[in-house]
């Protein structure tokens, strides 16, 4: 039997935070058997993969890095482990071409991770997808910079969008136990900014529990006193009714930002997309939340050329940003994926069609994006200190209406910085994306 606490172990994750979560609880494991980790790919004997195929790049991109590392295979690694979304979907059509790989583990998985890979060394490769019981754990190695964290409360999808393979791969909504999941929160140590993810946040609780539980468990993780700022991500427009509303206003402790995916504004296109939202109750929706959390960040996500999309349709869109004047957005091209029922609509829009429309949403927002940034030079603003930018030589950190990686930051001189804590930062210029400025007592 191979002595799996003797090797050395590296992981990369691809995709998403949530993503981030399940590697992170990984690591634990491995962690917690008495093994050393590394974060030199050169170094390790045990690469684990970590991989997302929500969309055809997503799985490119895996491909392309499992290729990539088996060269490492000619030094000190031994096995390559493959996790996540890539082979709980794709098993089948992965196992016998991607040779470069020697473990595949599923999405819920992770529990059989050493049974596998001692399955591995002793035949050579080993496919354990599928075989997990998903056991919970509030133990991670956090991969994130420190003073901010990630926490999934919840896995799997029931919105069952026409073009999302989301619940083929996860399976439908579970939301993980409120006491398990402060106990998670608790167990992260001081924490700047907890940012609570799920396919579906606003949807927790239900199955759980019968009824939406966002607003007890934001009540349990804010009254924490190791958490100083809880961020929410990724809520269905539907599912934020009043009471939400009402917790976000109230609640000196969550950052007053809402990542809302629409995904398109025409209510033609919407119902296609079995979205349940229209044009004008998107529309509502922001107004509402303007006039009852004054100074929100709403943040937003849209899909260009979807099938049988017009141009009207496309420009419609565009006016829609210019009506609702988000703080940003991300803008992806469809991708038709096969088992999903837009897969099969017939009107399917061509690739440069696509990519085009992408470019000009983009626009629109950049000039959308760059006006809002304009309006706060000269102004005063609270910023978390991310660490220091080397490329700029200066330091660099987030405003409320920024979160990690997927908005723009605020660049800024100071006599003294530290990771993890807030400054006052004042805005001296801006672009549309990112601010520059300075602390008080800087001096050039």
């Amino acid at each position: 039997m191979t002595d799996l606490t003797r090797k050395k172990y590296g992981l990369i994750s691809l995709g998403c935070d949530k993503n981030r979560v399940d590697a992170e609880k990984l690591l634990a494991r491995i962690k917690e058997r008495g093994c050393a980790l590394t974060n030199d790919i050169e170094e390790a004997q045990v690469l684990i993969i970590n991989t997302c195929s929500f969309l055809a790049d997503s799985r490119r991109e895996a491909i392309e890095t499992i290729i990539e590392c088996a060269q490492y295979k000619s030094k000190n690694l031994e096995k390559i482990v493959v996790t996540g979304c890539l082979p709980q979907k794709f098993i089948a059509e992965i196992y016998d071409s991607l040779t470069e790989a020697d473990v595949f583990l599923g999405t819920y998985d992770y529990d059989m991770f050493f049974e596998a890979l001692e399955e591995a060394y002793k035949n050579g490769r080993s496919n354990f997808t599928g075989s997990g019981k998903d056991v919970f754990t509030c133990k991670r190695v956090v991969t994130t910079p420190l003073h901010y964290a990630y926490l999934k409360i919840a896995d799997g999808c029931n919105n069952r969008c026409t073009y999302c393979l989301i619940p083929k791969i996860r399976g439908a909504y579970f939301s993980y136990p409120m006491e398990e999941l402060v106990k998670e929160a608790e167990e992260l140590g001081e924490v700047s900014e907890l940012i609570l993810v799920a396919q579906d946040v606003t949807r927790y609780g239900i199955d759980l529990y019968g009824e939406k539980k966002l607003c007890e468990i934001l009540q349990k993780l804010t009254a924490l006193v190791n958490i100083n700022s809880v961020r929410l991500l990724y809520c269905y427009p539907e599912m934020i009714d009043d009471a939400l509303i009402s917790e976000i206003a109230g609640n000196p402790k969550i950052i007053k930002y809402l990542d809302i995916p629409f995904q398109h504004s025409e209510d033609r296109v919407l119902k296609m997309m079995n979205r349940r939202g229209t044009r004008q109750s998107y529309l509502e929706l922001i107004a509402k939340l303007r006039a009852r959390i004054p100074g929100i960040a709403i943040r937003s996500t849209f899909i260009c050329g979807f099938p049988t999309e017009t141009d009207e349709e496309s420009a419609a869109l565009g006016e829609f940003l210019r009506q609702a004047r988000l703080d940003n957005c991300g803008f992806f091209a469809y991708s038709r994926e096969e088992g999903t029922p837009a897969y099969r609509i017939k009107g399917q829009i061509p690739a440069a069609v696509k990519r085009k429309r992408v470019k000009a949403m983009y626009e629109i927002q950049r000039e959308i994006s760059l006006e809002r940034m304009q309006g706060f030079k000269g102004k005063k603003l609270r910023v978390l200190c991310d660490g220091i930018d080397e490329e700029l030589g200066c330091f660099h950190g987030r405003a409320y209406f920024s979160a990690p990686d997927i908005d723009g930051e605020v660049f800024f001189n100071a006599a003294h910085a530290e990771q993890g804590k807030y400054y006052d930062v004042y805005i001296e210029r801006a672009d549309s994306y990112n601010l520059y400025g300075r602390t008080e007592d800087y001096a050039e």
